[in-house]
């Protein structure tokens, strides 16, 4: 590939890379990770409202990996307060899995920083071959990659196996029992779903722009063309 294509290119890379860590660290910190609505099970019970009266009792809440909003509804009108996961919730969220999702955010964000300079230096520089070269290449962008679907993975386990949402509900309530009415994944979620496919694409876009092989190409070609000169002898 001419010297210009593979410049362009590897700064496409590296321009994707530097938008991966910005959507890293926004989606991490705003509270768009679940939207939901919550029952107030308690007060429907004990008027035993069904269908449209339903409404009466559902509130609202909204909450990513630090902070959220959530919203009551038991007939009596709305109450809304805020709250932060760290330190309010520590003992309500399974602690060890969500400082993990944390850990891999900052991960994601880190690495597609390094990876972001790493391009922007083989577009522009003279790497050494083994961690400046593709390889290196390869390598941050399996990280940055890695560290995305990790996240996704165990935030799901976190919101489904653990029921974090009804946690978040009855947090601090003694005498009422609130249960998860309905919840979708926000935005935030999704965010990190799109870096983990823009981390894919930096890959496919590295092999087009180096042509690098696998180590089990070069081994095979390097055995077909030792028993070619073989038979030549």
């Amino acid at each position: 590939m001419p010297d210009r294509q593979k410049r362009l290119l590897l700064s496409v890379c590296g321009v994707a890379a530097l938008g991966c860590a910005l959507t890293a660290l926004v989606a991490a910190a705003l509270p768009l990770w679940v939207r939901g609505s919550v029952l107030c099970r308690t007060g429907a019970e004990l008027v035993n409202a069904t269908g449209p009266e339903l409404q009466q009792f559902l509130g609202e809440l909204q909450y990513g990996l630090f902070h959220g909003t959530r919203t009551k509804q038991c007939g009596l009108g709305g109450r809304r307060d805020r709250f932060r996961v760290f330190p309010d919730l520590l003992s309500t969220v399974p602690v060890p899995l969500h400082v993990s999702v944390v850990f891999f955010c900052a991960v994601a964000a880190i690495f597609s920083c390094v990876a972001a300079i790493f391009f922007f230096f083989n577009a522009f520089g003279r790497p050494y071959e083994t961690l400046q070269g593709p390889l290196g290449l390869y390598l941050w962008t399996c990280i940055c990659g890695g560290s995305s679907f990790l996240v996704l993975v165990l935030f799901c386990c976190e919101l489904k196996l653990h029921r974090l949402s009804e946690r978040i509900s009855n947090f601090g309530e003694e005498n009422l029992v609130f249960q998860t009415f309905s919840e979708d994944l926000d935005r935030s979620f999704w965010l990190f779903l799109l870096v983990f496919l823009l981390q894919g694409l930096n890959a496919a876009l590295t092999r087009l722009a180096t042509g690098a092989r696998l180590p089990f190409q070069n081994q095979n070609k390097t055995e077909l063309d030792g028993g070619a000169n073989d038979l030549m002898y």
